[in-house]
């Protein structure tokens, strides 16, 4: 009787741990049946063979289902779609593994033979080209390849323009434009004035002129005077402000009044004022003229003609035509389900979209060449770990999820992920990690190479910790690295152990470029133990309240920390004319003086009785400020009157040589050195970990009370799906 009780225990165990193995392979036959001698040709067909099984009852729900990818690279003609029906459960998940990692591509574009592009023959397009690269440029016909036409850009954009885009050897080219791209001011060209700057004119005669209108300005520069405008020329500016860019066709260019009209108009305005440098910035793209630097291209869409300009021998290149517009993936529904090591790009448009998801992982895979973003995940329980993503046109991952009345955390997680070179196409608020809803988890991911934010979010209870971020903010202006803003019930986030350095788009004489950018009256976020080297204004709190500065080390950076009281002078504080600005109507929607909120947020549920215009209840403590040479603390005047009501204690302010000016506020040890006899503790950078280690040792013997940060646990780390660590 033992032995048949024991036999059925292992019978049940067995059952629980029964997987199904299907299979799918690029060379296969087709009316395959899965199996691992005729495997499926793709990821639908294996989703429609799980389907079928179940449906017949031969696959029970006990049993898990690993599809085994073999080596290829896969053509997508449409988004691979999952819905609650093809749910795996705890017990028994659904994944689809790739069988050699790194080996296995699907990809939203079709392939180009290096041996179609041939040298121009057409005399009237040679004419057009500079004459010094006329016999480098090579053309493809394109006919056979896309049978549909090729549709025309938008007037105005944000973002990608219309499909395709041309990738070469895993890298996106540059549409043909002017200045050529190279990084820095000389990318780009700038005007200082503005003729109309198309904002509305209440006075005018002419009713177009009293609305929102195209605007134009003054560019003293004959180079638009080379370029067909007929065939369609556009510009990227950042037009007023550098945290706003759009893409918009030139109407007509005036050589004699040298005046560029714009066709259509700009939501900010043509160089209306903004915080920042006078000069705006543009750069001309779609401009065959231009087609004149290594990489670049122009698809003569009528014709469908690719003229292209290779960097070297095209005889071995991989060359892509990224053609489909849906997302590579569309999760809705779905639980349990795993994508394990297989790589995803070549789209214009998203990459993996999952909705509703429960118990989502994606884990080891590449997301990469895309026009759109990269993963966007909402539900609950969800996870990207381990993945590479890369040469994205908008922002990296997306979590969202959970719920913001009832403060009920998702738990969704993104770790350990490599996110770089993103933004390509949308160049604002596209950011490395985007989160939003209730109770993320961001954690050990590197971000890097992007012109604005690395982190945006917003919402609740959202753990940010121990990643490493650099080379952000690289093209914009009034942005952080990480960046939040205009909410009061934005609370309980915590940003903590992060690692910001060198970050760009900065100046001596103007610091608009933040660490972290607590924007616009944003309350109750943590700042504790993350360090910032040559950061910009480090941390900037934007008349918000509630936001603990605790533990943080600052070094290198012009600015350590800026506080100010905008909520006190900003006529559109609170307002209801600007829903953006409504602060208290926001805080409403959760019913803020109600549990469960007035509960966890109780300051948050006082605050219409607590001068809620002052920037109160941000204490200061611990925080050591190293070479702040412009300033350690900005205090606008309003937030010097009220230092009284604020908690500030152990915080110390270095000065190594002594260039860094002396803290007058209480709560502030200041020690400073000479240049004949410096602080020095030996060479070294931040990324050293001895050096660091020294440094904090050296912090420690100064001022007991700062606690140890933990940089050797920031940034990524080696496991099962990362056996290796990229290069910086």
């Amino acid at each position: 009787m033992k032995c048949l009780s024991l036999w059925l225990v292992l019978a049940v165990v067995s059952f629980a741990n029964a997987e199904r193995q299907l299979y799918v392979s690029v060379d296969a036959a087709a009316g395959g049946d899965g199996s691992r001698h005729k495997p499926y040709q793709s990821l639908t067909q294996a989703r429609d063979g799980i389907r079928t099984l179940r449906k017949a009852g031969s696959l029970t729900g006990g049993e898990a289902v690993t599809v085994y990818v073999e080596p290829g690279v896969y053509p997508l003609h449409a988004s691979f779609e999952l819905d609650a029906g093809d749910s795996g459960t705890a017990e028994a998940p659904v994944v689809y593994r790739a069988r050699e990692k790194g080996k296995v591509r699907f990809q939203g574009g079709v392939g180009l033979d290096p041996a179609s592009f041939q040298p121009v023959a057409d005399a009237a397009v040679l004419s057009r080209l500079d004459a010094a690269v006329r016999d480098r440029i090579r053309v493809c016909d394109l006919s056979a390849k896309v049978p549909a036409a090729f549709p025309g850009f938008k007037t105005a954009f944000r973002g990608a323009p219309v499909a395709p885009w041309l990738y070469v050897n895993q890298r996106p080219m540059t549409l043909a434009r002017w200045p050529n791209a190279g990084g820095g001011d000389a990318e780009w060209a700038s005007f200082s004035k503005a003729v109309d700057t198309g904002l509305p004119k209440p006075e005018a005669t002419d009713p177009a002129l009293r609305k929102l209108h195209p605007g134009s300005f003054l560019f003293d520069d004959p180079r638009p005077a080379r370029w067909n405008l007929s065939e369609g020329v556009w510009l990227l500016g950042y037009w007023t402000h550098d945290w706003s860019d759009e893409v918009i066709r030139i109407a007509s260019y005036d050589k004699q009044q040298k005046i560029i009209a714009l066709a259509a108009p700009h939501s900010y305005g043509i160089n209306a004022g903004t915080w920042g440098a006078a000069n705006r910035r543009f750069f001309a793209i779609n401009a065959l003229e231009e087609l004149d630097s290594a990489g670049e291209w122009y698809l003569d869409r009528p014709r469908k003609l690719l003229y292209f300009y290779p960097d070297g021998d095209l005889t071995a290149a991989e060359i892509v035509l990224a053609t489909l517009t849906e997302p590579l993936v569309k999760v809705n529904g779905a639980k349990y389900v795993r994508f394990v090591g297989l790589e995803f790009g070549y789209g214009h448009g998203d990459g993996i979209i999952a909705r509703n998801a429960d118990h989502l992982e994606i884990a080891g895979c590449v997301v990469a060449n895309l026009a759109g973003g990269g993963i966007s995940l909402d539900g609950s329980a969800s996870s990207v770990r381990g993945c590479d993503l890369l040469n994205i046109g908008r922002g990296g991952i997306s979590l969202g999820g959970g719920d913001r009345k009832s403060l009920t955390p998702a738990k969704n997680l993104a770790e350990n992920n490599h996110i770089h070179h993103f933004g390509l196409f949308q160049r604002t608020y596209a950011p490395g990690i985007g989160v939003h809803g209730c109770g993320q988890i961001a954690r050990n991911n590197r971000i890097h190479d992007a012109p604005h934010n690395a982190v945006l979010y917003g919402g609740n209870e959202h753990l940010l910790e121990r990643n490493e971020v650099y080379r952000v903010v690289m093209e914009t202006g009034d942005a952080g690295a990480f960046y939040t803003g205009r909410d009061w019930t934005s609370r309980g986030n915590i940003l903590r152990n992060n690692y910001i350095h060198d970050l760009g788009s900065g100046n001596a004489d103007h610091v608009n470029t933040m660490g972290i950018y607590l924007d616009d009256c944003d309350c109750g976020d943590t700042l504790v133990g993350n360090v910032f080297y040559r950061a910009g204004r480090a941390m900037m709190i934007g008349g918000g309240r509630d936001n603990p500065v605790l533990n943080n080390l600052v070094i290198d950076c012009p600015i350590g920390l800026h506080i100010d009281a905008r909520g006190m002078t900003w006529k559109q504080w609170n307002s209801p004319a600007d829903k953006s600005w409504h602060l208290e109507a926001k805080a409403e929607e959760f019913a803020y003086t109600q549990p469960p909120w007035s509960t966890k947020y109780p300051r948050l549920a006082a605050i219409m009785n607590e001068e809620p215009r002052q920037p109160l209840g941000n204490p200061i403590l611990r925080n050591v400020f190293v070479d702040c040479t412009k300033q350690v603390c900005s205090f606008d005047g309003n937030v010097k009157k009220l230092l009284d009501k604020f908690e500030i204690a152990d915080n110390l302010a270095v000065s190594t040589t002594g260039a860094a000016k002396a803290v007058d506020v209480r709560g502030f040890t200041n020690l400073s050195r000479s240049e004949d006899k410096p602080i020095d503790l030996g060479a070294g950078d931040l990324a050293d970990q001895s050096f660091f280690s020294r440094w904090q040792a050296w912090i420690r013997k100064e001022m007991p009370s700062f606690e140890t940060i933990p940089l050797e646990k920031i940034g990524l780390y080696q496991d099962e799906y990362r056996r290796t660590l990229p290069a910086r």
